[in-house]
């Protein structure tokens, strides 16, 4: 029998919303931080270059009060379930820094995960010490898990895919990117047909 993991993208694929647009609304700064996001997104521009800005652009918002804003993210509950009921095998792979998400995921989602990692003290950002390379995430399960299932919509999530052997584009937010789609065994657009689906993978294996 396979052994499989399970490994989600955070931002609009667990959450029903962009975590970085919602912080920079208490910024002030939402419409350049929601530009930055859609062309990352849609791979304009490179997510590394694009996560140091906006995280620049956002440093200034102290570290407890972005917990507060995330605290409050929508998620969407059929894929936040499956996670609660196959935690031992599901994954959170996110770009987002660890102390911004850090209790979202073991909080409510409870589960592991993989993030990039911050440069702060106390309560005040200073910066990023790593970005996460999300397909460098899944290399290190290989000792684990004989089968790797990714999920995720966006250009970021593409060495993700690359790594995994199963790749799931999801659109319930967004369309998933041309890129993501080539490299994608499956394309599904609400998450009820995706938990079917990573059902059905889960009792293949």
């Amino acid at each position: 029998m396979k052994k499989t993991a399970f490994c989600f993208d955070l931002d609009g694929t667990v959450t029903k919303q962009e975590i970085l647009p919602l912080i920079s609304k208490k910024a002030g700064i939402h419409e350049e931080i929601s530009l930055l996001t859609q062309i990352t997104l849609d791979g304009q521009i490179p997510f590394e270059t694009s996560f140091k800005l906006r995280v620049k652009l956002l440093s200034t918002i102290l570290i407890s009060s972005v917990r507060e804003i995330v605290k409050k993210v929508i998620i969407d509950q059929n894929i936040a379930n499956f996670i609660k009921q196959n935690s031992d095998h599901c994954y959170i792979v996110t770009g987002n820094l660890d102390v911004w998400i850090k209790e979202l995921i073991e909080e409510e989602l409870k589960c592991k995960s993989f993030s990039s990692k911050a440069d702060y003290s106390g309560d005040q950002l200073h910066g990023i010490l790593n970005i996460l390379n999300k397909g460098d995430a899944i290399q290190t399960l290989r000792g684990k898990y004989s089968n790797i299932v990714a999920i995720g919509d966006s250009m970021n999530d593409c060495s993700m895919f690359k790594k995994a052997n199963i790749g799931i584009a999801f659109g319930g937010v967004h369309n998933p990117v041309d890129s993501l789609i080539k490299l994608s065994d499956y394309i599904v657009y609400d998450s009820k047909s995706l938990i079917h689906l990573l059902e059905n993978i889960k009792h293949e294996s």
